[in-house]
């Protein structure tokens, strides 16, 4: 019999390995992309044949305090969300206590590594609804395309 496993059997004891780890840490996430429990914002990629698509949800923000850049193939979405204190009565009172906070306030800064066939002159960016949506164009080099056989 070999010391060495076979492809099927390490990954079987990988799958094994990650459900007992699962079972001491209970309710935590067992993949490493959906981790990202609480940051701020999130997000979707996606890519079509011509572009790249990112949709922030960042409800609550002003358009113009929102910092988008990129450096050498980074995304960079930053920003920050002011805080709301509940308030009695329709009046902005001082006295007011909250005692319980779900909603993120404060300083946000997300970077996304983009594909090296990402094009940095070609990006296009609005924010409606509270959802910043990023189009990033894909270099003409990297664009499929039909090769004729002779």
């Amino acid at each position: 019999m070999s010391d060495l496993y076979s492809r099927t059997d390490l990954f079987s004891e990988f799958d094994r390995l990650q459900r007992q780890m699962a079972g001491l840490f209970g309710g935590f996430p067992s993949s490493i992309r959906s981790g990202n429990a609480g940051t701020f914002p999130q997000i979707n990629i996606g890519a079509t044949d011509d572009s790249i698509e990112i949709v922030a949800f960042a409800p609550g923000i002003d358009a113009a305090a929102i910092d988008l850049s990129i450096d050498k193939g980074l995304l960079t979405i930053a920003g920050e969300r002011k805080p709301v204190r509940p308030h009695a009565g329709g009046d902005n009172r001082d006295d007011v206590r909250t005692y319980a906070q779900e909603r993120f306030s404060g300083a946000f800064r997300r970077v996304i590594e983009l594909p090296q066939n990402a094009d940095p002159d070609k990006v296009q960016a609005r924010y409606t609804n509270g959802c910043l949506s990023i189009t990033v164009g894909k270099r003409e080099a990297s664009k499929p395309r039909a090769i004729t056989v002779q």
